[in-house]
């Protein structure tokens, strides 16, 4: 078997002079595990909604004491490429110990070949960008900004159109382009989370006119927002778009208005309050954050003709598909939110945010039904558990509208 995999490696392999270094390096880290565990991992670099949130998360689990060896250890971390974003990698290489890539591939080729390695794996945030155990609503952000950089990010606010000091948010609607544009690849699995910019203009021209700057966001987009309010910006088209300031931009923001894209990651590694619209799949909410109002998207039964109900959705096991053929072989059509809905998630964090908010009647009687029927105790396939501490807000103003759906 050992023979066998040093052929494979040997074969496969373009860095021989690396690899045969490599192999007494791992022998070793193997000899001196008792007193002192060598673990290396990888990153989720090249998406960046992975890259921010699942390395934060690891990090705050270190801080908590979860999935940490009760021995002395050394943990190096490599990233993958592409790197998704090069701001993010540089904040992170401050706060973690990450060598070079080139070292990567003869490193884990020699591990392979010595069987017993598996204590040498970080396994780094298993729940992958998931905060199961509520830890960003109490430990501090661990990433920051230098004097520099603030000057910097403050002189790329005015370039864009947004006085110093002046409240702006980030807006982003997830939609085909960027994968697309990403690699060759088939990603159209993950079409069922598009939704339409222009169904978040309302929103965006609405807090707009309280006085905040509105920043669409996103690396590579299908379409321009259709607005001509002065104070909605689009960067992502306007050609001013650059890797810091998108990190600047999602730290900074006084809240971010997302629909299921993976830039959220970055405003919620620096604790910014998130208004989450479109949210598929249904069972994915994110439930973990008080500072989270959520809705997702109406879930149409072709068949029934008719919306299905969120006891139906879960009774039928609709709830968790994470790829657009799930949702078409079982004759369901995912209906974006509307306008309004948006608008309502997003006036509603606002005031939750302010202290503003004030719930009508039976606001807390369908918010206690809705999570009475969501299934809070559920995992992915894997087993892993995927809600914690049920802290989020379903959209009050969604549920209002849509008693039946709670039948």
């Amino acid at each position: 078997m050992v023979l066998r995999k040093m052929k494979l490696a040997l074969r496969n392999s373009h860095t021989l002079p690396l690899l045969i270094l490599a192999i007494p390096v791992v022998v070793v880290i193997r000899l001196i595990s008792p007193w002192l565990l060598v673990r290396w991992d990888n990153l989720y670099s090249s998406r960046v909604g992975e890259f921010a949130l699942s390395t934060e998360l690891w990090l705050c689990e270190q801080d908590a004491g979860i999935n940490v060896p009760r021995q002395r250890h050394v943990d190096i971390l490599f990233m993958l490429q592409p790197i998704s974003n090069q701001q993010l990698a540089i904040m992170l290489k401050r706060v973690l110990r990450v060598w070079p890539d080139w070292i990567r591939i003869p490193l884990n080729r020699a591990h392979r070949l010595i069987p017993g390695g598996a204590v040498h794996k970080i396994g780094i945030n298993a729940q992958y960008d998931w905060d199961v155990h509520n830890l960003l609503d109490r430990i501090p952000p661990h990433l920051t900004f230098t004097a520099e950089e603030e000057a910097r990010g403050e002189a790329g606010l005015r370039l864009i159109g947004i006085p110093v000091g002046t409240p702006f948010v980030c807006l982003i609607a997830r939609d085909s382009a960027f994968l697309d544009d990403h690699s060759p690849r088939d990603w159209s699995y993950h079409n069922y989370r598009d939704s339409d910019i222009q169904n978040y203009v309302l929103a965006a021209e609405d807090i707009a006119n309280r006085g905040y700057f509105v920043v669409r966001m996103g690396a590579k987009v299908l379409d321009a927002i259709k607005s001509d309010h002065p104070r909605v910006i689009d960067y992502a088209s306007n050609g001013m778009r650059s890797d810091f300031m998108d990190i600047y931009i999602g730290a900074n923001c006084e809240f971010c208005i997302s629909g299921a894209s993976g830039f959220v990651g970055v405003p919620t590694i620096f604790r910014r309050p998130i208004a989450l619209s479109n949210m598929t799949p249904l069972g994915w909410l994110w439930t973990w954050g008080e500072q989270f109002v959520c809705i997702g998207k109406h879930y149409y039964s072709v068949p029934d003709d008719r919306e299905l109900t969120l006891r139906e959705i879960f009774e039928r096991d609709l709830g968790f598909f994470y790829r657009t053929s799930d949702y078409e072989s079982t004759g369901l059509r995912l209906i974006e939110n509307t306008p309004e809905e948006i608008r309502d998630i997003v006036i509603e964090l606002i005031e939750r945010v302010n202290g503003t908010w004030r719930p009508q009647e039976d606001d807390e009687a369908l918010q206690r039904k809705f999570w009475e029927i969501y299934p809070t105790d559920s995992k992915t396939e894997e087993g892993y558990q995927l809600h914690g501490e049920i802290r989020s807000h379903f959209g009050a103003g969604f549920l209002r509208n849509n008693r039946d759906w709670l039948q």
